[in-house]
């Protein structure tokens, strides 16, 4: 059986994205290339940031038409990010809120990327 391991986000500067992720995973990136920047990420995935302009097939347009989740477990864990998240400056795009699945916030990377905080399923 075939699994997903990487998620690509397409990005106008890799370099400048992996600034941010850097400081958000606080882990350094595996690949660093002028056009390409992977981040091995827990769990067996990789955080690849493709430079928009390099990739092939060019996509048929741009924008907010999905999400990175991060699941974070614990007691007031998804709190804890966001005021965390918050005190670095990161961009909020939905603040701290409760939802059908329990507490989640949601921040934008350079790109525009939204990238979500919220409880595991239960």
């Amino acid at each position: 059986m075939t699994s997903p391991n990487l998620i690509i986000l397409y990005v106008k500067d890799p370099a400048e994205s992996a600034s941010f992720y850097r400081n958000l995973l606080n882990r350094e990136p595996a690949v660093e290339a002028p056009n390409f920047v992977a981040f091995p990420l827990d769990g067996g995935f990789t955080l690849g940031l493709w430079r928009r302009s390099k990739v092939e097939p060019q996509p048929s347009a741009i924008g907010n038409r999905g999400e990175v989740a991060f699941m974070v477990a614990g007691e007031n864990a998804v709190a804890n990010h966001y005021e965390d998240w918050r005190k670095r400056g990161l961009p909020i795009a939905q603040e701290l809120t409760e939802l059908d699945f329990g507490p989640t916030f949601v921040v934008l990377d350079p790109d525009g990327h939204r990238l979500r905080v919220c409880e595991p399923d239960k």
